[in-house]
């Protein structure tokens, strides 16, 4: 599989990303609760679930050769804003051909993304099969970025959500390593200690 090919041994020169959005991650309101019922109870007050208008996208790039992160937050998801992700990756990558490994969506295959792309022949998609999500590693960098970004937070604005994104990828990336593909081998077992039986 080629995809698997580009992890373990990718091509001179080249630099192999993988790239995903995540969200929308939304702003939410949590008004203060008025006080205590009458029979001394605390008053639960409901979340507000619903995706309004600010709602926000983080675009993400994971570099696998070391491990470093792009992200890039955005108020759609559509072949505009994926445009101007790939111009940041194409900025943070100056030399060698950049291949991008990513899902099937419409925005990515776009007429525009594709007329777009013929501008920048340096990138080249790579398009993981459909119900394939696992061969992304950006899937793994999200669940990283998740806890230290987004887990136990709440946003009152979408400046909030771009700002705790940005503190989030630098802290990442300043402890980044290489994404290596496969299972590592198990380690040897030592033993602690060795019994012999005698019949």
């Amino acid at each position: 599989m080629r995809i698997v090919e580009l992890y373990t041994s990718p091509p001179a020169g080249g630099t192999v990303v993988c790239a995903d959005e995540l969200g929308p991650v939304i702003p939410r309101a949590f008004p203060p609760a008025p006080g205590w019922s009458p029979d001394g109870h605390r008053i639960k007050n409901e979340i507000d679930y619903s995706r309004g208008p600010e709602k926000t996208w983080v675009y993400g790039a994971l570099r696998v050769r070391d491990g470093q992160a792009i992200t890039m937050t955005a108020t759609s998801r559509n072949s505009a804003c994926y445009q101007r992700f790939l111009q940041l990756v194409e900025e943070a990558n100056p030399a060698g051909d950049i291949y991008v490994i990513t899902d099937n969506l419409s925005s990515h295959n776009s007429v525009s993304t594709r007329t777009w792309l013929e501008d920048h022949p340096r990138i080249k998609h790579v398009f993981i099969p459909v119900g394939a999500c696992w061969l992304n590693l950006q899937e793994g960098w999200w669940r990283i970025f998740r806890k230290t970004a987004l887990a136990g937070r709440s946003f009152g604005d979408p400046g909030h959500i771009t700002h705790a994104t940005n503190v989030a990828t630098g802290q990442l990336n300043s402890r980044a390593r290489p994404w290596i593909w496969g299972r590592p081998a198990p380690p040897t077992r030592r033993l602690r200690r060795r019994y012999v039986y005698i019949l």
